[in-house]
Formats: C-alpha cells, structure tokens, sequence
C-alpha cells in the first residue's frame, strides 16, 4: 500500500502540514527567546548584552526541542530567582555584587553555551523533534538529549548553591580541599545548604524536562518507552555534580583572596589581599563553563548504565 494512503493524507496534505509545522517551529524559535529576554531585561536578569546572547541561546535550544526550550525557561526564572535572593546580605561579601543580579553575555555563554553547543550536536545527529529517552532503541537521541538537560541542570544547581547556599546559616562553609572553614562566598567552598540547594536547582531543571515530555508525546509513544520520571532524578544528579566540579575547579584553578579593608572575597591578587586560594588560571565564568559542559557529558553515561535500576 502506498505510504500516503497509509496515513490518511494525500501528498499535498503532507507537503502543507511540514510547510505549517516548520512555520509553527521557526517561530516559536525566535518569539520566545525574544519574549525571555524582554522579561530579563524588565526584571534586570539581563543586561543588553546578555539579552543578545540570550537570544542566540534560546534561539539553538528552541528550535532543538521543545523540552530544551521548558528547561532553559525554568532555569532562566528559577537561577534569577536565586540570584537576587537575600541580595541584602551577600552585598556584603561580594565585591562584583550587582543589584537584580543582571547578567551580561559572558554570564550567559558561560551558563547556557554548554547547553547550546550540545543542543546543535542533537539537532545534526536527531533533527528538531523531540524523542523519548530510550537508550535501547534511540541511543543517540537521549544522550544528546539528556546531556543537553544536564548542562542547565548543572548550571542551575551550581546558581542555587553559590546563591541560596552562601546566603543562608550561621557557619562559613568549607573549603573543598583544605577541609578547613573560610569566608563566604570563597571559591570552592561547600556547605549543606548550598549541596542541598544544588540537588533542588537541578531538580527542577529535569522536571521541567520530564513535565515537557508528559505534554507532547502521546501515551503511546510513552507506552514504547522505558518510565522517563527518573529525568528528574538525573537533573538533581547534574545539579550536585555540577555544583562539586564547579567547587573542585574554583578551590584550585581560581584565586581567591579577601580584601583587608572591605572585606569583599576577591579574584585578584594585591597588597591589601589576604591570600585563601587557589591560583590565578580561571576566572569565575570560564569555571561555570567546564563544568556545565563536562557535567553535560558525564550525566548521560551514568544514565545510560543506570536507568534500568528504575
């Protein structure tokens, strides 16, 4: 029987429907990073240079797939949330410390670049349709695709600790690697809160993810498919991972020093600077990069090799 009779549309009937699903695709690609960044730039998320770069990476995520584009959604609200949250009193330990937490382009290439650079080699390998996460039959599909939630899983998470974490409790954190308390807002300082945090970050992320998947694919398409709810559980995993890379790196790669005068954590070193740690080789945005991007590569793998555990 020929392919058209099969599915109930003559060739004509296709040719319009691509022609109105690449319509519907394209423009949701450029409305809603578009719409994401009018709000950013409203709410002062944004600077006019990030809100440029947003558009870029909200356009690669969107037109990708639409649980890319629900995952950076939430990580976009949610890591803005974070950021100004009891801003009053990190103002005092931070000396780049900016009012709404506005975000400049290197910020979100360094936060979402990772996501989109991953996004691309989904869309080159699978195409814009978004396919449930079956390792068994669609391997490449969801290593792309959760390696893609992952990346914005970790940075969410990596936002939540350093923001939620560095803002709440009594005690100073921990150094990762000295095992020794230091200031806040010290690189690669760790605290329950801000580990906890990061497991929440990363969380919502996949369940973003998860929820997105519950509102396209038919049951159908679910019934063919392993249980996907444990996308949640592998976005907390990105989201604690990544915040651990990114404390490892921070603690040993990026100078840490505190200025005897304010008191402010700085990355510089000076005469009026009490050394901590680290060494001057990375600064804070090229550490939120690596480790968005190896947390991207990582989570997939352990994935892939654990999902039958659910």
């Amino acid at each position: 029987m020929h392919l058209y009779s099969n599915i109930g549309l003559t060739k004509n009937e296709i040719i319009i429907s691509n022609i109105m699903a690449s319509i519907w695709l394209w423009s949701t690609s450029i409305l809603f990073p578009l719409c994401m960044v009018t709000y950013g730039l409203h709410k002062k998320s944004l600077n006019h240079s990030g809100a440029i770069a947003g558009i870029v990476v909200g356009f690669l995520l969107t037109i990708s797939g639409l649980r890319f584009m629900v995952s950076l959604l939430v990580f976009f609200i949610f890591a803005s949330k974070a950021t100004k949250f009891k801003s009053a009193r990190k103002r005092k330990f931070e000396a780049e410390f900016k009012e709404g937490g506005q975000r400049n382009w290197i910020q979100v290439v360094s936060n979402g670049g990772p996501a989109a650079v991953l996004a691309i080699l989904y869309l080159l390998e699978v195409g814009s349709i978004d396919v449930p996460i079956n390792f068994s039959k669609t391997y490449s599909a969801s290593w792309y695709a959760l390696s893609v939630m992952a990346a914005l899983a970790s940075s969410c998470g990596d936002t939540f600790s350093s923001e939620i974490g560095s803002a709440v409790g009594s005690s100073d954190p921990v150094h990762i690697l000295k095992l020794k308390r230091v200031p806040r807002g010290t690189n690669g300082g760790v605290s329950l809160y801000g580990t906890f945090s990061s497991i929440i970050g990363g969380g919502i992320v996949g369940l973003g993810f998860y929820i997105t998947e519950l509102v396209i694919f038919s049951s159908d398409n679910l019934l063919d498919s392993p249980k996907q709810w444990p996308v949640v559980c592998y976005g907390a995993l990105a989201g604690v991972i990544g915040s651990l890379i990114d404390s490892i790196l921070g603690a040993s790669l990026q100078y840490s020093g505190k200025h005897k005068k304010y008191g402010f954590i700085v990355e510089y070193k000076g005469p009026d600077v009490e050394d901590i740690s680290g060494r001057e080789i990375l600064n804070n945005h090229s550490v939120n990069l690596l480790s968005s991007f190896i947390t991207g590569i990582i989570i997939p793998y352990i994935a892939a090799n654990s999902w039958f555990l659910f």
